[in-house]
């Protein structure tokens, strides 16, 4: 990461940790079916700066959340299937794991690491104190790690939560792990200083979660494509009729001003011209593709059609900066997954600097095969948009400058 991009956070390879407690908040955020976890990705992110930390000596005490136990504790949201996945990926370890975040066990069990070991707390947001950012659970963890502060959990950024903005508040260096670097140095970095020409890609269901972004993008980039179903609130404010497919009413004064503001800016909108449509979402046996951008009455739009799925193709074909957020349909049943499927492969053909956004567009990515194509899949849905709108975000504000 260059020392301008984001004003040059210090990172966890600048200072001693040898010999020292360590707390270090990590995204473990899993899914778990029963126990068992779905897809371990979050945990294998996280390897990098924990064993940084571990083969240099320090003695680590990691948090994370899981789901929304809304503070309580809810068996079914336990880490510790988490902490045995950490002793499978991290051999030779002595990782424990605490049946509390601050209570007797975390005490007692930070009091007895070595250098070299990983202390692993159950599920923060346990604490009721977490989500309203409690400053006195933030010194209780405090304790139980008082030398340094290493935030490697960039899905968390953008709350203002006790372990994630209260408590770094109570170090004197707060650090950036490998993880957290990366995602800057794309996000704010690659995409803040962008090669051009500059396309966003956007999608997903509702405009009402991308309103900030898009307003901020639209005077940024050269070209915004957009799909989903936010595209029939795009569609209807224009006057295009949309049949039955979802409109946000309430959106449609904001798609009209974004898009104002991007013919204003120059900027390409460009909207699907043409749908797969079919009169239900289970109706996938009546689906078909409509050449016209305008859909009839009691028809229904799930995903973009074949000739705008080739357009945003070409466009992304000669684009030098990529960001896409969002899938184009509902991706999830084959008859509206292609749309995005074809926009994946694009992006993996493409030469330019691609950045794929959280959430949907990872699983969109993952299920065409191309992952390892894209040249930076964030960790955060919610924390990337966020920064990509220009918000300040909680967990950066108390990062230690270089």
């Amino acid at each position: 990461m260059t020392s301008h991009s984001m004003g040059g956070f210090l990172s966890v390879r600048d200072v001693e940790v040898r010999g020292q407690k360590v707390f270090l908040r990590l995204d473990l955020n899993v899914p778990l079916d029963d126990g068992r976890i779905r897809d371990d990705t979050r945990i294998q992110a996280a390897l990098k700066t924990a064993s940084f930390l571990l083969e240099h000596g320090a003695m680590v005490v990691a948090c994370s959340h899981l789901g929304r136990p809304k503070g309580k504790c809810v068996p079914a949201l336990s880490l510790a299937p988490v902490a045995e996945r950490l002793r499978q990926l991290l051999p030779g370890r002595n990782v424990r794991f605490a049946a509390d975040a601050v209570g007797p066990s975390a005490a007692r069990l930070s009091k007895e690491l070595k250098p070299g070991d990983l202390l692993l707390l159950e599920n923060i947001r346990f604490e009721p104190g977490e989500t309203s950012g409690d400053v006195e659970l933030a010194r209780e963890l405090w304790k139980l790690a008082p030398d340094l502060y290493v935030n490697d959990a960039f899905g968390a950024a953008h709350r203002p939560h006790a372990s994630v903005f209260a408590l770094p508040n109570l170090y004197k260096k707060v650090v950036t792990g490998f993880l957290l670097e990366r995602e800057l140095a794309y996000l704010a970095g690659k995409l803040g200083t962008p090669e051009r020409p500059y396309l966003a890609i956007l999608g997903g269901a509702k405009v009402s979660d991308k309103v900030p972004v898009l307003k901020a993008l639209a005077d940024k980039v050269d070209a915004l494509c957009i799909g989903g179903a936010m595209a029939y609130t795009f569609l209807a404010a224009r006057g295009i009729g949309t049949g039955a497919s979802l409109v946000e009413k309430e959106q449609i004064p904001a798609a009209r001003e974004i898009m104002e503001s991007a013919g204003q800016a120059g900027v390409c909108l460009s909207l699907p011209g043409d749908h797969i449509v079919a009169r239900a979402i289970d109706d996938e046996a009546g689906a078909h593709a409509i050449p016209t951008q305008a859909i009839p009455d009691g028809m229904m739009g799930f995903d973009i059609g074949p000739v705008t799925a080739q357009t945003y193709a070409a466009v992304t074909s000669r684009a030098r900066t990529v960001l896409w957020n969002g899938p184009m349909g509902v991706f999830e049943k084959p008859a509206f997954a292609a749309g995005t499927i074809t926009l994946a492969k694009a992006m993996a053909d493409s030469k330019a600097v691609t950045v794929v956004g959280g959430g949907d567009s990872v699983a969109a990515v993952k299920a065409a095969g191309v992952g390892d194509k894209i040249s930076h899949i964030s960790t955060g849905g919610g924390a990337s948009l966020e920064l990509l709108a220009g918000t300040e975000l909680p967990g950066l504000q108390v990062l230690t400058r270089k």
